[in-house]
């Protein structure tokens, strides 16, 4: 049995969900991706270096951090950055925004397993030898250092300056 085209199939070919995407909804889009792209203009270059991005959309946003800010010339170049930025999959832009906000999952997951391993290091020096083992390039003696120096501030209720470096020191080791 072959297909017969009749004449209600000639008018209507397509599915109606076919249809292309409304103005409005392209608006949206576009605005959205121009906001992606001011959130990629609120980063450091040290930051902007984590994110996957084209070497026209960097230099867009450089030519951006020159203008003075509520001009009409920062209005321009994000225009001109939010059109670049239609060119570019924002999905990777967005993990990677994410993942320096430390809002994605596994990124709070890591920094949770990195507090409990501070905490057990304080309550038990015999951490420091799961630590070694673990990560046989760690610094033992600082971690040993650190550790006491933290125990001392708790102790006299001083700001938790050492804590807080165990923190750094456990983070370097296990790189995200």
């Amino acid at each position: 049995m072959t297909f017969q085209p009749t004449p209600d199939t000639l008018l209507h070919p397509l599915p109606e969900d076919a249809s292309p995407p409304s103005k409005s909804s392209r608006k949206r889009e576009m605005q959205e991706l121009q906001d992606l792209g001011e959130q990629l203009l609120a980063l450091t270059r040290g930051q902007l270096g984590k994110i996957p991005l084209p070497d026209e959309l960097l230099a867009a946003l450089a030519e951006a951090r020159r203008l003075a800010p509520r001009s009409e010339a920062m209005r321009r170049q994000m225009q001109y950055v939010g059109k670049l930025m239609r060119s570019v999959d924002p999905e990777p832009i967005r993990v990677g925004l994410a993942a320096l906000r430390g809002q994605s999952a596994s990124e709070i997951a890591r920094q949770h397993r990195l507090e409990r391993l501070r905490d057990e290091l304080l309550a038990d020096e015999k951490t420091v030898e799961n630590i070694a083992r673990e990560w046989p390039g760690a610094d033992i003696q600082r971690l040993r250092t650190l550790r006491r120096n933290a125990l001392k501030e708790r102790e006299q209720q001083k700001p938790p300056r050492a804590y807080r470096e165990i923190f750094k020191v456990l983070r370097e080791l296990e790189p995200g």
